[in-house]
């Protein structure tokens, strides 16, 4: 009898992407199931050893090699979100600048933010050196959303692997290409290290997989109902679980604010990326006295957008096409409630596109003010003062981001303090979005946890306390042999000075 040749393994399910500005199909991913991801999560354990073991200096250099390569391979990056997306190249590569400027800073800080720290001890602990150590988790999982497919999830990958963890990592499956060229980006750039980000591809399936796979972390980010559910598996095996959830992001306007300024930002923040941001303008509440002109100036700078698929279209389609429905009910339920639309309308609402929308006068249980709307639209509301607008601001089950226009930063500064959003921008929005320093994240529906950031990069880390005796203690309490005399002499020591102011 002759050896059978081998039998090659069946090719594994697959599914396609498309383009959401014209429908056609941009490429063929497989879908990664619980094997699959299995052993993406193994083989990244086996690299991850090495990662860690190498000094914070060294995991630097590799990483702003794979920075370097990001922002040569910059014109590809681009040109693959803007493909899957729809976004306009020019968008896409914006994506990337933010994105560079982060995995620049976090190898750079990782090194002076986790390194030992000595702590204090007290009387009864001087015999004791005491530090304490931030070390990698091991494996983190990330899954990542559509919106903004590299700048999102590069919030917790570029920061995980800085920490000294390994990834693996589930994008959207409607930008799976994205996530893919990142990986092959990092494995060229360190050879050495290949495998130390993998990604998976496919849809909820593939999602639910990795976060039984026993990954050490799962950081998320998408709809709250989504978070549910995943957090839920997560919950079965006690898995650490990063939650980014969106917002409805509020803008306050005060009597005495740039009027310009602030219609040129919130037109911005609330149409750029076809309104798809996480922490995009979606309210505005404006003092009564300069509703009108704010009003005015907003619909003069949006009527002047327009969405389309070419190069030098404003913004693109709704990238979801499910969105569309919701953006067409967010606006249609709200003129029905008594809104009026300022700018656009339900009529605006030309699937895949949708053309700019403002309205005023808005019910706050309208679900255009009360959910995420996720879409080029914008309601600006009338208050009677800042009182009333910060009252506004906050009844959201929201909090992820928020701005402020005031002409005199400090009172502005003052307003932020007040709000309950996890990060503010006065007289900009999304002012903190480029300052890689600065911690990001939100609360109530927006989730829990922070990326960026000297927090963000704790957020990967599990803190080790260690104490080493340095000499034999006057008064040993940790001993079966200390005499009760001795105790007794500690007990009224502690009460002297702790009865004390």
């Amino acid at each position: 009898m002759t050896d059978s040749a081998p039998v090659a393994a069946p090719r594994a399910a697959t599914f396609t992407t498309y383009s959401p500005a014209t429908g056609k199909p941009l490429a063929e991913h497989p879908v990664d199931g619980p094997e699959e991801v299995s052993r993406a999560v193994a083989r990244a354990r086996t690299v991850q050893a090495g990662w860690a073991a190498l000094p914070a200096s060294r995991r630097r250099d590799h990483l702003l090699r794979w920075k370097k390569a990001l922002a040569t391979d910059l014109d590809a990056v681009a040109r693959t979100i803007a493909e899957e997306t729809g976004k306009p190249v020019g968008d896409a590569a914006l994506e990337v600048v933010p994105t560079l400027e982060h995995l620049d800073w976090a190898p750079r800080n990782a090194g002076r933010v986790l390194r030992r720290w000595k702590v204090g001890t007290g009387l009864f602990t001087v015999h004791q050196r005491a530090s304490l150590v931030h070390r990698p988790l091991g494996v983190v999982g990330v899954i990542g959303p559509w919106n903004y497919p590299l700048y999102t999830p590069m919030g917790s990958i570029g920061y995980a692997l800085a920490a000294g963890n390994a990834v693996v990592f589930k994008p959207s499956e409607l930008t799976p290409g994205t996530g893919v060229l990142l990986a092959e980006l990092l494995d060229a750039a360190v050879p050495g290290h290949a495998g130390l980000l993998t990604t998976v591809t496919g849809a909820a399936p593939t999602g639910d997989a990795l976060a039984r796979s026993g990954v050490d972390k799962l950081a998320f980010t998408g709809s709250p109902g989504t978070a549910h559910k995943v957090m839920a598996v997560c919950a079965e095996t006690l898995t650490p679980f990063l939650a980014e959830c969106g917002g409805k992001d509020a803008v306050i306007v005060t009597a005495d604010a740039d009027l310009e300024a602030a219609a040129d930002a919130i037109v911005w923040g609330a149409l750029s990326n076809a309104g798809q941001t996480c922490a995009g303008v979606e309210r505005v509440y404006a003092v009564r006295e300069i509703h009108a002109e704010l009003c005015e100036r907003v619909v003069g700078r949006a009527g002047a957008l327009r969405p389309g698929g070419e190069a030098d279209s404003s913004y693109g389609p709704m990238t979801l096409p499910g969105q569309v429905a919701v953006v067409e009910r967010h606006v249609t339920g709200a003129v029905s409630a008594g809104a009026r639309a300022l700018l656009g309308g339900p009529e605006s609402v030309r699937a895949p596109y949708v053309a700019p929308v403002v309205l005023t006068g808005v019910p706050e249980d309208a679900a255009a003010m009360a959910e995420e709307t996720f879409g080029p639209v914008v309601a600006i509301n009338p208050v009677a003062d800042v009182d009333e607008a910060v009252q506004r601001a906050n009844a959201s089950r929201y909090a992820l981001g928020a701005a402020v226009f005031c002409r005199n930063g400090h009172t502005g500064a003052a307003i932020a303090a007040r709000l309950r959003a996890g990060a503010v921008s006065v007289n900009s929005v999304l002012g903190f979005a480029a300052v890689p320093a600065l911690p990001f994240g939100g609360s109530r529906d927006s989730g829990f946890g922070r990326i960026h950031g000297a927090e963000g990069l704790r957020a990967f880390t599990a803190v080790q306390s260690t104490t080493v005796q340095r000499f034999t203690p006057p008064i040993a309490l940790t001993s079966f042999g200390a005499p009760a005399a001795t105790r007794e002499r500690a007990v009224r020591l502690a009460r002297a000075l702790h009865r004390r102011r």
